[in-house]
């Protein structure tokens, strides 16, 4: 769906690299290879991207580095804008409407990088999680967000990631 608004795919990757997880940042060359894209087609993104504010440049020794602009007015949109994208808000509802009690969620993997590489990788921490549950809602969701999806359940998360849901 979000194709059809952003035809550039080099920049959709771009938009999902960063603003699914601020924490990630990224450089041409690095970029190029992880996407398997031409530098020309990186840096043109990336400068469309720097003009219009959405990603902070900074130089850094020999290396110029982007990473989302926090204080951009439509930072908070985009970021729910990539998270629907992705499929997040759906797999959050979806796992907190019978899961048991679960304390927070993670994503982990490619897609807390993010690299849009099809399979998200979900840690589920609490407890008494309903491990029957979890097999028959792995493939409502695949078939809801068009991307497989990998659940491991645990009482205590060790793996670190992207926090998505927090129980309050």
């Amino acid at each position: 769906m979000l194709e059809n608004l952003i035809t550039s795919k080099t920049r959709l990757r771009l938009l999902v690299k960063f603003f699914i997880n601020v924490a990630n940042e990224g450089y041409l060359r690095g970029l190029a290879t992880e996407m398997q894209e031409s530098t020309n087609a990186i840096r043109k993104e990336l400068n469309n991207l720097s003009e219009a504010g959405y990603l902070i440049r900074q130089d850094t020794e020999n290396k110029v580095t982007y990473k989302a602009n926090q204080k951009h007015p439509f930072f908070n949109l985009l970021q729910q804008v990539v998270h629907k994208y992705i499929g997040l808000d759906t797999l959050v509802e979806l796992v907190l409407d019978r899961m048991g009690e679960v304390r927070r969620v993670f994503i982990i993997g490619d897609y807390a990088k993010g690299i849009d590489s099809g399979t998200i990788e979900v840690v589920l921490e609490g407890n008494e999680l309903n491990e029957d549950y979890i097999v028959i809602l792995a493939e409502r969701i695949e078939l809801a967000i068009q991307k497989k999806v990998v659940f491991y359940l645990t009482q205590n998360n060790d793996k670190g990631g992207l926090l998505v849901y927090e129980q309050e």
